[in-house]
């Protein structure tokens, strides 16, 4: 029985990316892309500040907390 020849290796970086690619699509995945804060911009890191500070204001920031903790799962405190 003869037996099939495999395909040629992509050289290229993009022809290695878009194997790639090809191969997950046929899994059933697809690309997605993230942006996430940038937090070595000091810009960033200034407004993560004021937004929490503003947070911390909340009146209701004890019940917050109460909730939370009752949330976590008691294995995972340390």
């Amino acid at each position: 029985m003869p037996t099939k020849p495999k395909p040629e290796r992509p050289r290229t970086a993009s022809e290695r990316m878009r194997a790639r690619r090809k191969r997950l699509r046929r899994q059933g995945l697809r690309p997605v892309q993230h942006w996430v804060p940038d937090l070595r911009d000091p810009k960033v890191r200034t407004e993560i500040r004021r937004e929490a500070a503003e947070l911390a204001k909340h009146p209701d920031n004890a019940a917050i907390d109460d909730w939370i903790e009752a949330a976590i799962d008691p294995r995972d405190r340390s």
